[in-house]
């Protein structure tokens, strides 16, 4: 077996509620609460879940753009948490991320050139000559082209955006990168383009992914395992073969049979799920799926 290269323990995000004339904490968002899983050397792990289950939140806090509440994050066999501003800096390099939305993500007063060349000058790798040349080598890497460099990002479109956040990721040669919905506000077509460009990359430079979204075929096509969160906990985690042939807890049952089939002739009995999710300010006790679980019994409410 690969050894880890990405090891988180225990991570805990609690976001503080601020309330009352002196905005004195009154309660907190349990947004993720108490994550365990690794990534291994070249792999692809899927991280799979609803809407508002957590997801972004352990993307970020694994690379410390959120300071975790508690947890270790081990990279290398070192743990990030205990790190120092520069020390952190300098880990940076190995570590990067693809935002979601590659229009926020972008400085609408830059040229290409200088977003996808600024990780370089700040590391002071390149400058002149030479960071125009490396910039030149990212923009082909991604499908772009020298007549881009000295455009803006508006003049662009978003699957085009999405490959110049790729490629000022891969800027500094890092050996793990977040990918943080990096397709869902693209067209279907689109979609396709940028995953085969980014499974292309891994292939070529030995890339470590952490895939977070909530599609499933696209998680499907990207991993190589896959970790399934509900409310701040992930409660499955299995290859990606294993858990496409059958899914052990009822969330994930429910989750996989929402999946469309493609034929209006296969008819297939669902789970349609109680209630709404619960709130993250008051999670259940337990198991957090018990309110909504059709086979719940007693004690999943307290273990």
């Amino acid at each position: 077996m690969t050894e880890a290269l990405l090891e988180v323990k225990g991570l805990k995000k609690h976001f503080p509620i601020q309330g009352g004339v002196i905005s004195r904490t009154v309660g907190y968002v349990y947004a993720v609460d108490g994550v365990t899983f690794d990534v291994r050397k070249g792999e692809t792990l899927g991280l799979v879940g609803e809407s508002g289950c957590g997801k972004t939140t352990v993307g970020r806090c694994v690379l410390r753009l959120l300071e975790p509440t508690t947890g270790e994050v081990l990279f290398e066999n070192r743990d990030i948490l205990t790190l120092n501003d520069k020390q952190m800096r300098k880990l940076r390099a190995n570590m990067q991320i693809v935002f979601q939305d590659p229009y926020a993500s972008l400085n609408p007063r830059w040229t290409i050139k200088n977003i996808v060349g600024e990780p370089l000058l700040v590391n002071k790798i390149a400058r002149g000559e030479e960071l125009r040349s490396r910039v030149l080598e990212l923009l082909k890497r991604v499908g772009l082209s020298e007549d881009h460099m000295s455009r803006f990002a508006h003049e662009f479109s978003g699957g085009q955006r999405q490959r110049i956040g790729i490629a000022r990721a891969l800027a500094l040669n890092p050996k793990f990168i977040v990918l943080d919905e990096p397709t869902s506000s693209l067209d279907v077509s689109v979609q396709a383009q940028t995953l085969n460009i980014i499974r292309n990359l891994q292939h070529d430079l030995g890339l470590t992914y952490l895939f977070i979204s909530h599609n499933l075929s696209v998680i499907k096509h990207m991993s190589d395992r896959i970790a399934v969160m509900y409310l701040g906990k992930i409660v499955e985690l299995a290859p990606k073969q294993e858990l496409f042939k059958r899914q052990l807890h009822p969330y994930t049952q429910a989750l996989f049979q929402a999946i469309p089939i493609p034929d209006p002739e296969i008819q297939r009995k669902r789970v349609i799920l109680k209630g709404d999710v619960p709130s993250p300010v008051n999670p259940p006790k337990g198991c957090r799926f018990h309110p909504r679980c059709p086979i719940a019994i007693e004690e999943c409410s307290t273990v």
